[in-house]
């Protein structure tokens, strides 16, 4: 089991000089959060600086985190608008790639799989891909609709396995084996944590506490996962199971399901068990329900084509999982800085509003990607004429010491990020 950064300890491979044990200095993380059909076609904003920055509605949840905010206007893929349905602007959202259609599946490798490809050795895994609405495999308008369901890709002809299920994630983090009936990932651990604690100091020792605390309190809720009876997503015929439930199943209710995975993912981080990670909150063209926000009577994909109250709240729920990890991620010091300081965390969409305008991607970044990125500012390109967002994409590998001429359709950088 990996443990948190510690200022008493050397880690991530770092060999100190004799006779000196200076703390190593906490790695650059890369998590990537998605959610399909855009937003409030009037909410979804924003302007000034630090923490004067005036946020639209959409955005509200974020309020605490304006001056480490970078909020990006006017970049898009120009590959995504050739099809103009959801497949056709999701598939690439991390790559840029051309897209195969007519029954073919090709897209590129995403920007967080060459990170992992680069980087990923030095993790237990090198990288977290994580979903809360399953794959869709059909075909929507001669595109693959496994365009819409994967953001995350290993090679240009293979979508990274997605993990919906809270606890195989967990599992894949925390255990070399997984399988049905195994003790607490703490109980195996608990002796080794008691010896570790004689050698560190009182500083690491609160940290070492509070961090097994979470990780039990993720392996309870894993467990009373499902229980509530509350079916989400697409609707089957019958309104109770006809068989019983598998034990290990996915969160039946959808707040449940989402603040999961948003624990795992900082866990991951905490850990140093994975440095990238995405996290679909829902597909492209969603068929999710939220009875937890009062909003039962129609899917996403559907509310998404209207401005209405309950859209805008739908949209306040999913940036309210971004501030979620925000907030925890900012909560765990790592030296001089925070665990959000030493993360590159970007949200975004495959299109602006529900009416499938993709001529310009919400995109934010929270987190100062180890010091190398200046928060509280709105960086507007659309009105300039190279506005690629792989351009932003180059940028964030500069940012972990990956300096490549071109990725996607992109051969310069956004110097301003």
């Amino acid at each position: 089991m990996a443990l948190p950064w510690m200022e008493s300890r050397n880690v991530w491979g770092d060999a100190p000089p004799a006779g000196i044990q200076p703390a190593s200095e906490a790695p650059v993380r890369l998590a990537v959060l998605f959610s399909g059909n855009g937003f409030h076609s009037k909410e979804w904003w924003a302007k000034g600086e630090g923490k004067h920055m005036e946020l639209g509605k959409v955005l509200a949840p974020l309020s605490d985190f304006r001056e480490k905010m970078l909020f990006i206007r006017g970049l898009y893929n120009e590959e995504a608008l050739k099809g103009n349905i959801h497949s056709s602007q999701t598939g690439n959202m991390l790559s840029g790639a051309p897209l195969a259609s007519g029954g073919e599946i090709r897209s590129g490798t995403s920007l967080d799989q060459l990170l992992a490809q680069r980087y990923g050795h030095s993790t237990k895994v090198p990288s977290l891909v994580l979903g809360c609405e399953k794959s869709n495999p059909s075909v929507h308008k001669n595109y693959s609709m496994l365009y819409s369901s994967h953001i995350s890709w290993t090679s240009p002809t293979t979508p990274t396995p997605l993990e919906v299920y809270p606890a195989l994630a967990f599992d894949r983090l925390f255990k070399d084996e997984v399988s049905k009936g195994d003790k607490s990932v703490l109980d195996a651990v608990l002796a080794d944590a008691k010896d570790l604690r004689r050698h560190i100091s009182g500083v690491d020792q609160r940290k070492l506490d509070e961090y097994l605390d979470s990780v039990r309190d993720v392996e309870q809720r894993i467990e009373n996962a499902g229980k509530k009876g509350e079916l989400q997503g697409w609707r089957p015929t019958l309104e109770k199971p006809n068989i019983p439930r598998p034990a290990d199943g996915i969160p039946q209710d959808i707040g449940e399901h989402m603040r999961l995975m948003c624990d795992i993912l900082v866990l991951g981080f905490q850990t140093d068990t994975t440095r990238f990670c995405t996290l679909k909150l829902n597909n492209d063209h969603s068929s999710l329900r939220f009875p937890n926000l009062g909003v039962d009577y129609m899917i996403h994909h559907l509310l998404s084509h209207s401005d209405t109250a309950d859209w805008l709240k739908v949209n306040q729920f999913f940036l309210e999982q971004l501030g979620y990890i925000a907030r925890k991620l900012d909560a765990i010091q790592e030296g001089p800085r925070t665990a959000l300081d030493n993360t590159m965390l970007m949200y975004c969409s495959s299109m602006l509003t529900g009416s499938h305008d993709a001529t310009q991607l919400p995109v934010v970044i929270l987190g100062g990607g180890g010091g190398r990125i200046k928060g509280g500012r709105v960086l507007d390109y659309k009105e300039k004429p190279e506005r690629q967002m792989c351009r932003l994409y180059l940028s964030i590998m500069d940012k972990m010491n990956v300096r490549l001429p071109k990725f996607g359709d992109a051969t310069q950088r956004l110097d301003e990020v």
